[in-house]
């Protein structure tokens, strides 16, 4: 089952796919530092390295059984500067759509920041809503805020998920329930905590030296912004969010937690100053549930914390897919025979309904 894939960084959203069944076919992220990362660890997929605004429709693959992608998210985020819909980057959520429109995939699925809930973006929100589900001859669209802790990641990480079905299946994606089992940065990172190595002066990659591939932490002072709050979560917790700012990440739980001295401000505990330092990239990329066979290529650290954090957890990715794979297999669309067959139903339908505009003009 072939997919395209938009905004892909480092490809934690095409993995779950590629775990559940699909096959990523084409896939395009304009960053150059993740470029030797995606190409190398996603083999089998190729990589289209322009933005999306210069891409033409006619060389994204056709007939994909899906698209998939999360629109750049600094312009909805909550630590950004809130511009949303106003900034360049909040609008190629509507690049996203034209594609949905041009190419009619089975499905859609779009990921995004938690910000994009603020009151401030209702308008935008609700805008973009109604445009995924008149994209083409139509989505029936299901949307909701996700915490990635519920679905076998170790993190809270709260993102919404914008997933539609076309309209002429006759269903609708319905989220799954929050898995029992809850796991922790124990469960995740315990085994890494005596192999891990500082980075290089001026936080240059210290990787040949790793026996772990990335297991490298980032050097540096820490800020008044990041010592305004406790950092520190305890090994029986999961991990606060994975940033893609490797000076926020947060501070490995073998340290106790941090201690209040007043409103924004905490120190580290005296006397324990050694204990405190930054996840490593590796641990960061456990708790985002890439497997230790997914190597980050960078010759500075910030690039491989950037990667990381604006990714997709691997896990949360893959139990999506799989209630999407579920639900076209109900339909017996799970080979290319029976798409090809849908697709062809759609555009009939598409010249009928174009015939009738005619005729009413």
């Amino acid at each position: 089952m072939k997919i395209v894939s938009f905004f892909s960084g480092a490809g934690g959203l095409d993995l779950g796919f590629n775990k559940a069944g699909f096959n990523i076919e084409w896939a395009n992220e304009y960053d150059r530092e993740i470029w030797e990362t995606y190409r190398k660890n996603h083999p089998q997929t190729i990589l289209d390295t322009r933005s999306i605004l210069n891409i033409p429709m006619n060389e994204i693959p056709d007939n994909p059984i899906g698209v998939i992608g999360g629109p750049p998210c600094q312009s909805w985020s909550e630590a950004g500067a809130l511009r949303g819909i106003n900034d360049k980057r909040g609008q190629l959520f509507f690049d996203f759509i034209k594609v949905l429109e041009e190419k009619q995939p089975l499905f859609f699925l779009a990921e995004n920041v938690s910000g994009m809930l603020l009151p401030r973006h209702e308008k935008a929100l609700a805008n973009i809503k109604e445009m995924f589900k008149n994209a083409g001859i139509g989505y029936n669209l299901s949307f909701k805020l996700l915490n990635a802790a519920d679905y076998g990641v170790p993190q809270d990480r709260k993102r919404v998920f914008f997933i539609g079905y076309r309209k002429d299946l006759g269903i609708k994606f319905n989220f799954p329930e929050p898995l029992k089992e809850k796991y922790t940065l124990k469960d995740a990172i315990h085994d890494l905590k005596d192999s891990v190595l500082p980075a290089k002066d001026k936080n240059y990659s210290n990787e040949d030296a790793c026996t772990v591939p990335n297991h490298e932490y980032m050097l540096g002072n820490f800020s008044t912004i990041f010592m305004s709050r406790n950092r520190v979560r305890s090994w029986d917790e999961q991990s606060f969010t994975i940033q893609a700012g490797g000076r926020h990440a947060p501070i490995h739980p073998q340290a106790p937690k941090m201690k209040f001295i007043e409103q924004n401000i905490r120190v580290f505990v005296p006397g324990k100053e050694d204990l405190y330092r930054r996840l490593s990239v590796r641990e960061c990329a456990r708790i985002q549930t890439f497997p230790d066979d997914f190597v980050f290529h960078y010759k500075n650290i910030a690039a491989g914390y950037k990667m990381i954090g604006n990714a997709v957890p691997v896990n949360l990715a893959f139990e999506l897919a799989k209630v999407i794979k579920r639900d076209l297999k109900a339909l017996n669309l799970t080979n290319d025979v029976s798409i090809e067959k849908q697709n062809k139903r759609i555009e009939l339908l598409k010249q009928q309904n174009q015939k009738t505009k005619i005729l009413q003009d």
